[in-house]
């Protein structure tokens, strides 16, 4: 039986997508003086920040890329967010249900809670782990298993709600099932339908309970 949720950030709950590719283009303007084809941009979206900053921009130190991608998103991260359509009404109505819920993150600490506060989502969720808070990432089971132990849950009365490939190996690695959104702009079809779930809209999670 289900008694646990769990939430990936950006392109799940809040749609992040405008300032990440903005961030990104920002980032690529400033490294190396030009834009980046949006579609390989958002090919990248789900993997930790550092891991692709190192990856696309090898003869940069990552702490210089690091600091040119985080500094300008911060200036205009509550200008470009905004909650995914009945994710308020939904996390509102599984607390009052008496889930428990969890946010599962490789976003930093400062703009998760920074979108979270602005639109009054912080008091839904009984623990947030976000970038800092593990050495290690998804798809890596390490943030799921974290998150899992401090709500004092267990794997098999869980469901993870994502949209990339690395929440559902995330997922699927903790033994966790997996709910995917259909409004993901990374996975394909087939990649979709290897997740236990895929989900229109956000009242369906409801039908799955």
């Amino acid at each position: 039986m289900i008694n646990t949720i769990l939430f990936d950030y950006d392109g799940t709950l809040m749609d992040t997508n405008e300032v990440v590719l903005q961030s990104w283009q920002h980032t690529f303007r400033t490294l190396r003086g030009r834009e980046e084809d949006p579609e390989f941009i958002r090919s990248t979206f789900g993997e930790p920040l550092v891991k692709t900053l190192a990856k696309l921009f090898p003869e940069v130190p990552v702490e210089k890329s690091l600091d040119v991608y985080r500094t300008f998103q911060r200036e205009v991260f509550t200008d470009f967010v905004e909650v995914f359509p009945g994710m308020l009404e939904l996390l509102k109505e599984l607390k009052q249900r008496g889930y428990k819920l969890g946010l599962v993150t490789s976003r930093t600490k400062d703009t998760t809670w920074d979108g979270l506060k602005h639109y009054g989502m912080d008091k839904y969720f009984d623990a947030v782990i976000t970038a800092g808070d593990t050495d290690k990432h998804k798809p890596d089971p390490e943030p799921i298993l974290i998150t899992l132990k401090r709500m004092d849950s267990v794997p098999q009365e869980t469901l993870m709600v994502g949209d990339t490939m690395f929440d559902l190996e995330c997922a699927r690695n903790a033994g966790v099932k997996s709910v995917m959104v259909e409004w993901s702009v990374t996975m394909t079809s087939e990649e979709m339908a290897q997740a236990d779930y895929v989900i229109k809209t956000a009242e369906e999670l409801l039908d799955i309970l």
